[in-house]
């Protein structure tokens, strides 16, 4: 006996959407993916401009080993440092807390990468005149780099955030009670050994989909932007 398969349902419900609203702890699990989301993509938007700007705008001794480190930090799979990095967070005491899904990822090798590409094509004429104006490095760095880079800014706002967003592995490990749990670890909690209610979890798995939509349409000219921006440079 087969089951006739058609691409509409043939009875729209919204069952599942009430009950992952109501009998489980939604909007706190909401909380803790939009809090480690958005902290883990800000600082780790500031330290990639930081580090393309110095990469792209000065020379110091060691500058191309040092990035060519940052390079090979993309080749190497997160299953390879994730060990350590649970050994690290283990002796800092910041297991099971939002601080082990942050503080591990602070810093972006692709990130700096994207900035630094952008960060070279500011005219170094730009940057003198600013310092013969009396502006320090920071002011700089604010002022016209950050507004230079913005494209690729938006671009790794969106990686990043969908990378932190959709994370199951670390916060697997890292997170044990409940209600530090972020939504992709929380989508378990409507599935069971005996038996799994799929109207609730397709539910739950929509609902955590639509932050990544809104994000994407809110950056989506500057993130193509600086997608084709950084294949051209």
């Amino acid at each position: 006996m087969s089951i006739p398969t058609t691409f509409f349902p043939s009875e729209w419900i919204v069952s599942g959407y009430k009950k992952v609203l109501t009998e489980a702890p939604f909007m706190t699990w909401l909380w803790n993916s939009l809090f480690s989301s958005v902290v883990s993509t800000a600082i780790v938007v500031f330290t990639s401009c930081l580090g393309g700007y110095i990469f792209g705008k000065f020379n110091f001794k060691g500058k191309n080993f040092l990035f060519v480190c940052v390079l090979i930090t993309m080749m190497v799979p997160f299953q390879v440092t994730m060990i350590p990095t649970y050994i690290i967070c283990s002796k800092l005491n910041i297991l099971n807390s939002m601080s082990a899904l942050i503080i591990p990822f602070m810093v972006s090798g692709f990130g700096i990468f994207l900035c630094r590409q952008f960060a070279e094509s500011i005219p170094n004429d730009i940057l003198e005149a600013a310092r013969i104006d009396g502006a320090g490095e920071w002011r700089i760095f604010f002022g016209i780099v950050i507004h230079t880079i913005k494209p690729a800014i938006a671009a790794l706002c969106i990686f990043i955030f969908m990378g932190r967003w959709n994370d199951y592995l670390w916060p697997l490990i890292a997170i044990v009670d409940e209600d530090k749990m972020t939504l992709p670890l929380a989508l378990n909690f409507f599935n069971s050994s005996l038996l799994t209610d799929y109207c609730t979890s397709m539910s739950a798995g929509v609902l955590v989909m639509i932050p990544i939509i809104i994000i994407y349409f809110i950056f989506q000219k500057q993130f193509i932007e600086g997608i084709t921006m950084t294949g051209i440079k």
